[in-house]
């Protein structure tokens, strides 16, 4: 059994390193013995694991590791770096739906501004594309919260369900952690660092 506050750690296939499983994604062979990614962590089958890194995928799957460790012939799908980093970011942007459909968030310049106002706010979401206009007003409302530019207008715009948006903000709740938690490793694999390093989730303290 696992005692409370028991943080899990898995061994990278990579580099043998062993870290939180938080910072690494799972793999497992799939039908036809072909490498599957697992990014929830629910596909049956054990596991393969490697640090959420773009570089440590990449090497994956040149130095053959997922068969080594696997102890069997498996097949690696072309383009694997690119799947895990797109799997990351659509569970994100799912997220944010999600808050959204809670009552967790709202869209729009105003609706934002406000939340940032009255301090509501625990993240703040602005299109990568946004103008720098927009960007620097909320920006100057934004002290200590998370700032977050992962993704376009138009990827936010899908996830939401509504039409141009390019500013949105988060408040406190399971979502808006589990989405914070989520967007610093999609940032991580990006930049080939660890997830407590730089991100693309950036805490303002003001100017």
């Amino acid at each position: 059994m696992t005692g409370k506050g028991h943080v899990a750690e898995r061994r990278c296939i990579v580099s043998g390193e062993t870290s939180p499983q938080a910072g690494l994604v799972r793999f497992v062979v799939g039908p036809d013995d072909v490498i599957v990614p697992d990014i929830k962590g629910k596909l049956p089958g054990r596991g393969l694991w490697v640090s959420a890194r773009r570089d440590m995928v990449e090497a994956a799957c040149a130095k053959n590791a997922f068969a080594r460790a696997a102890r069997q012939r498996v097949s690696v799908p072309e383009g694997l770096p690119e799947l895990i980093e797109s799997q990351l970011a659509a569970g994100c942007l799912a997220l944010l739906g999600l808050a959204r459909k809670a009552g967790e968030l709202v869209a729009g310049f105003e609706k934002v501004k406000a939340w940032l106002q009255q301090g509501a706010a625990v993240a703040l979401v602005t299109a990568s594309d946004a103008a720098e206009d927009g960007r620097r007003k909320l920006h100057g409302l934004a002290a200590g919260v998370p700032e977050v530019d992962a993704f376009s207008a138009e990827q936010l715009s899908l996830a939401l369900g509504r039409g141009n948006v390019v500013h949105a903000a988060l408040r406190e709740g399971g979502l808006a952690r589990r989405f914070l938690a989520d967007v610093n490793l999609l940032a991580a694999y990006r930049r080939c660092e660890g997830p407590e390093g730089p991100s693309e989730t950036r805490t303002r303290k003001g100017e």
